[in-house]
């Protein structure tokens, strides 16, 4: 059995992946990284983080995750930013997903920030997810 946080990572992808909207904004099925090569197209999505602690009660296992998406652009202004980062929260917020070994409790979206970059070439778009599993 996968740990619930690489289960949970492996769901999200293939709910990012397989998402119409998110690939036209994207441009290409391909710009969804766990961790972008050197070189990378814009724009694109990569895993930023995870962390997972202890949720467990008195007579339930479970653990609540911390993700971290971060969204990269290059075209000027936020706007490709913003829209990506609104194509995730469309897929990702509330999800019901199937993970392998584990049963996903709830998914919900944080916050987004978007900001530009002190290089003043890209902006980011940091999404933050909260996701509680427990064993199936």
């Amino acid at each position: 059995m996968s740990s619930a946080t690489a289960a949970l990572q492996q769901a999200i992808y293939a709910a990012l992946s397989g998402d119409a909207a998110l690939r036209a904004a994207l441009g290409a099925d391909d710009r969804i990284h766990d961790h972008a090569p050197r070189g990378a197209a814009f724009p694109y999505v990569a895993f930023a983080s995870f962390s997972a602690r202890d949720w467990s009660t008195g007579d339930t296992e479970g653990e609540e995750h911390t993700l971290v998406l971060h969204v990269w652009s290059r075209e000027q202004g936020m706007r490709e930013t913003e829209t990506i980062a609104a194509a995730i929260r469309a897929v990702l917020h509330d999800a019901a997903l199937a993970l392998d070994g584990h049963r996903l409790v709830n998914l919900r979206h944080v916050a987004t920030e978007i900001r530009r970059e002190p290089d003043g070439l890209a902006t980011r778009g940091i999404i933050r997810l909260r996701a509680v599993t427990e064993p199936a």
